[in-house]
């Protein structure tokens, strides 16, 4: 189950899952991006329209896995977003709404799914494996371009919280662990990616392949090794695939 997988990081996670043989559930938002991705998928793929951020969607989701693929074994839980048209920014300036808004979209869903996924891994009591996307930005800032505190303390929040099933439920066979891009074309970044002055500071802040912005295929891998048997040995880990973005100072013109 991919939650989020209709659009970005999701979605070619989700085709890449698929053409290695998996079978898989996207859940996505909006009806339109769900339809398109399903096209993409082709018979390997189901979907779901539902918000993540109520507790019902990746019940709704697992039951569908079960009942089409007789199986339910792993958890991809990318959907989330920036909350800078609600009220997050830097903190002087941060509104409630926007605090609330932006730790529902990242936390409370992804809180929803895991926790929807343990459930179901415990009561087939044959394990399974959760990923869940964090980012950069929850212990590497980068106050320029990116203050944005609410979304911060989310995606630091979900390191924390990955860590902590992780450990609770690892003599289950249940692996948890945390994916954790820097800048990726998506739709959630279009404002950054069309501001000239963030790519000249991406060029330097994220180094390798000539110092670009990420695309979303470049997490395909790390995701499929993940949700895969060859992380079997694998748990309460955070990945960054990043372009060097944690290890580089980043030149402010």
């Amino acid at each position: 189950m991919v939650v989020g997988g209709t659009t970005g990081l999701g979605l070619s996670a989700a085709e890449s899952f698929v053409r290695q043989g998996a079978s898989v559930v996207v859940v996505g938002r909006n009806k339109d991006s769900v339809k398109a991705a399903l096209e993409q998928l082709g018979g390997r793929g189901l979907g779901l329209t539902a918000d993540a951020t109520h507790p019902e969607t990746a019940l709704r989701a697992i039951r569908l896995a079960l009942r089409e693929f007789g199986g339910f074994h792993g958890l991809y839980h990318v959907a989330g977003g920036s909350g800078r048209k609600f009220g997050d920014g830097p903190l002087h300036e941060l509104t409630d709404a926007g605090w609330r808004k932006t730790l529902d979209l990242n936390l409370t869903s992804m809180m929803n799914s895991n926790r929807a996924a343990v459930r179901q891994f415990l009561s087939g009591m044959v394990g399974g494996t959760i990923l869940n996307m964090g980012s950069v930005l929850g212990w590497s800032p980068s106050p320029r371009y990116f203050g944005t505190h609410a979304y911060a303390a989310a995606k630091a929040a979900i390191i924390g919280f990955t860590k902590s099933i992780a450990a609770y439920y690892a003599a289950a066979s249940i692996r948890c662990n945390v994916l954790a891009p820097a800048l990726v074309e998506t739709p959630m970044s279009r404002r950054a990616a069309g501001e000239k002055s963030i790519l000249r500071f991406i060029e330097s802040k994220q180094p390798l392949d000539g110092g670009r912005i990420g695309r979303p295929e470049d997490l395909d891998a790390a995701a499929s090794y993940f949700m895969s048997e060859a992380s079997a040995f694998v748990t309460g880990q955070v990945l960054a695939v990043d372009g060097g973005w944690c290890v580089s100072e980043g030149q402010l013109r």
